[in-house]
């Protein structure tokens, strides 16, 4: 099917958001309050922050505020993916902390085991699916590239099942497929908006104080507390949450370690039980494939399917603007991508096309720290893979605000920073530098150039 033809009554804006069971805001702050604890941010990260920090002492008196709406950003732009992964995979994790990555791997499950009872416990609808994902091969060179991690992934106990061409294509019939394997434990498929506004709906019940519409404009800390300034009011608070992603910082110096990259995405109407047989896809996985300028797609409850990825997008100078969500040239290279790789469902037209800002740093995986003496914590630089990470990531802020040495506190991954990216202009001319060769390397059997090489050396990196 034409591209333009299956684009041209697509909405813009992103599918999960536009749904019926978006709730109506919570009030804006009007006036002084005080509270224990302010997170700031109404996403993932701040959500599971509020209610954790109300799990862990229902007495606390706990501030969420939200700019805009509940989980209006990345959180409910995103593929769904709930990922065990804290290192953005185990490739990522071996080659940065290898010391630990059984440790990382093994609380990764716990976390996605934890996310799976909370949404059981407070009955969130938000179509929980514990699937485990296929990581499908297109060409032979990626198959060899992924026989290492699989083996040390078995070595560790994980559940990592090699499939073979015709395996992967019995679990997804797609003439592009020639192997991959199936992780079967490690990832969960939700829907991203409705478990943000289950997660609100449950900080509501515990008595978590929920602002929307009030942006914070600014952190002063008054040595006795800190005080944040909103266009109406003000919170004094004894502790403070960063949840912000790679929106305008409050703390100054996570300016050096963020980027925001633009992700898009598209989704289908739903198949018929004719095209759904052509498909198959009976297991009901999230599906990434392994170039490196990588889709990831997956079905929803009513048999769609979201396709997304590939092209990941950094505008020079890094700024943050709402015309950025919508890109009709990526659009159309994934809609011809999605025709390739399902050449059955040729007459399957989208319904919504969307995009949405990444926090990226140069490790690909959230960092976190403190400020303020201890009384600001924070957790940023998901990359994309925040939806299950994030919970992670709020649990090592509480940690950090109680003054508790944990497990997770005590991690390198959680004491370490990355690698600063240089400041513009230099920082844009890299990145798009690093955008041309990692492009160049899929067209070249995955052969990485010097440059590529270079910044692997140096540790700095920059992920489609």
């Amino acid at each position: 099917m034409d591209p333009l033809k299956a684009l041209a009554d697509a909405e813009r804006k992103p599918y999960w958001l536009d749904s019926p069971a978006k709730p109506e805001p919570q009030p804006r702050l009007f006036g002084n309050t005080t509270a224990d604890l302010v997170v700031v941010g109404g996403g993932f990260s701040g959500l599971w922050t509020a209610l954790m920090a109300k799990e862990r002492n229902p007495s606390l008196d706990v501030v969420l505020l939200e700019g805009r709406r509940i989980g209006w950003a990345a959180s409910g732009r995103n593929g769904g993916f709930t990922m065990a992964t804290l290192t953005h995979g185990l490739a990522n994790g071996l080659e940065r902390w290898p010391e630990e990555i059984a440790t990382l791997e093994r609380m990764g499950l716990a976390n996605l085991d934890e996310i799976g009872e909370t949404v059981a416990r407070y009955d969130i609808d938000c179509g929980y699916e514990r699937t485990g994902e296929l990581n499908v091969a297109t060409e032979p060179w990626q198959l060899e590239d992924m026989q290492e991690s699989v083996q040390i992934a078995r070595e560790m106990g994980l559940h990592f099942d090699i499939l073979d061409q015709d395996q992967i294509r019995a679990e997804v019939n797609s003439p592009t497929y020639v192997g991959g394997f199936w992780e079967r434990d490690g990832c969960a498929m939700i829907d991203p908006a409705r478990l943000a506004w289950g997660l609100r709906q449950a900080c509501l019940s515990l008595g978590v104080r929920i602002y929307e519409r009030t942006p914070v404009r600014s952190i002063k800390d008054t040595q006795t507390s800190m005080e944040l300034l909103t266009p109406n009011g003000t919170v004094k608070a004894g502790k403070v949450a960063l949840g912000t992603g790679v929106f305008q910082p409050l703390l100054r110096r996570l300016k050096h370690f963020l980027v925001p990259v633009y992700d898009y995405a598209l989704m289908t109407e739903p198949l018929s039980a004719e095209q759904m047989a052509a498909v198959g896809w009976h297991n009901r996985q999230g599906i990434g494939d392994s170039a490196n300028q990588f889709h990831y797609y997956r079905l929803t409850a009513d048999n769609r399917i979201l396709w997304g990825g590939y092209d990941a997008v950094y505008y020079n100078g890094g700024k943050i603007k709402p015309e950025y969500e919508q890109r009709d040239e990526t659009f159309v290279k994934l809609a011809e991508h999605f025709y390739t790789t399902f050449p059955q469902l040729s007459g399957l037209r989208f319904t919504h096309k969307w995009g949405g800002v990444i926090d990226t740093c140069s490790r690909f995986s959230a960092f976190y720290g403190q400020a303020h003496g201890g009384r600001l914590a924070y957790a940023v630089g998901y990359t994309g893979l925040g939806v299950g990470a994030t919970r992670f990531g709020a649990n090592v802020m509480l940690d950090m605000l109680s003054g508790e040495r944990t497990e997770r506190t005590e991690l390198r991954m959680v004491k370490e920073k990355p690698l600063p990216f240089p400041p513009e202009p230099v920082r844009s001319v890299g990145i798009q530098m690093t955008r041309w060769s990692i492009a160049q390397a899929d067209r070249h059997q995955g052969r990485r150039n010097l440059w590529l090489r270079t910044l692997d050396r140096m540790g700095l990196g920059f992920d489609s």
